[in-house]
């Protein structure tokens, strides 16, 4: 199947108190460039995500967005710091004594003791990292299918629009060699009627006119550029039916059909199989346009 670089994917879940949220995004991309952008705490699950980023995505850039987010956290400690309390406490009586007009306060609520700096610590219990890659592995593979489902609908459009602008370009071609030969005998008429105005009354050199169209139809000759033509149209829908990562392959080819289409005008000094080439690489130009969106 084909695949577009462009698509987006997303999944969520639920781990006791945490939830887990993971994004995908890809553009358009000459070569695979990922990034993965998580809380620093969980960095060390970096490498196993990109491996499996690596592992589905040929080229595009991939930005992968990891959001965890722990409510009610059970393996949250507080502890009080109690020589610290104690020396607040100490403190706050000293300041008392030296106030010989009693205004000061001579109490302190616990509350107010506890808005002091480092009375109260909260601490994080360690996670079990292992287990938390494996989580974000798990929502990791949700958001790939997601991913991989959206690239797939876009590349079956993009096929499809290249696929009918490649019927095009052969009926075009159809047209050009048809029109080949008439462009030989036009030639000759032209010449012979040159040649019995400039002679006149002279009789006219039937095999100098024989010649001559014979050399005109020589450097006038689509025919191998036709079949070349034809042959990477063929090619173009093999690569299509095959699918996997063949954006590549499929730019390199687009090049050789615009070799061909400008051989073909370069060799026509025909105005209606101008028109035709014309028409044959603004269609080259559009399935360029898109094989540049095909991973």
């Amino acid at each position: 199947m084909i695949r577009s670089m462009t698509g987006y994917g997303r999944a969520q879940r639920v781990y006791g108190s945490r939830t887990v949220t993971i994004e995908l995004r890809s553009v358009n991309n000459r070569y695979l460039d990922c990034t993965v952008k998580m809380p620093r705490a969980y960095i060390s699950a970096e490498d196993a995500l990109k491996g499996r980023i690596q592992a589905l995505v040929a080229r595009g850039k991939v930005d992968v967005f990891v959001t965890v987010v722990s409510a009610g956290d059970k393996s949250v400690t507080v502890t009080v710091n109690e020589p610290l309390a104690k020396a607040y406490l100490e403190a706050l009586y000293q300041l008392s004594q030296l106030d010989e007009r009693k205004q000061l306060q001579e109490d302190c609520t616990i509350t107010e003791l506890a808005r002091f700096p480092d009375v109260l610590t909260a601490e994080k219990g360690e996670e079990d990292l292992e287990e938390l890659k494996e989580q974000l592995l798990a929502v990791l593979e949700e958001a790939v299918d997601d991913f991989s489902a959206m690239r797939t609908r876009e590349g079956d459009k993009l096929r499809d629009d290249i696929l009918s602008r490649a019927g095009r370009i052969e009926e075009l071609v159809a047209m050009v060699e048809e029109r080949s030969p008439g462009i030989v005998a036009d030639y000759r008429a032209r010449l012979s009627a040159k040649m019995a105005e400039v002679l006149q009354n002279t009789q006219i050199d039937e095999s100098r006119i024989l010649t001559e169209a014979a050399i005109y139809a020589d450097k006038v000759a689509v025919d191998e550029e036709t079949v070349r033509l034809k042959s990477h149209l063929s090619q173009l829908r093999q690569m299509l039916s095959q699918g996997g990562a063949v954006g590549r392959k499929l730019d390199f080819l687009i090049q050789e059909f615009n070799r061909e289409a400008n051989t073909i005008g370069s060799k026509c000094n025909d105005i209606e199989t101008t028109r035709y080439v014309v028409d044959i690489k603004a269609e080259i130009e559009k399935i360029r346009e898109q094989v540049q969106n095909i991973e």
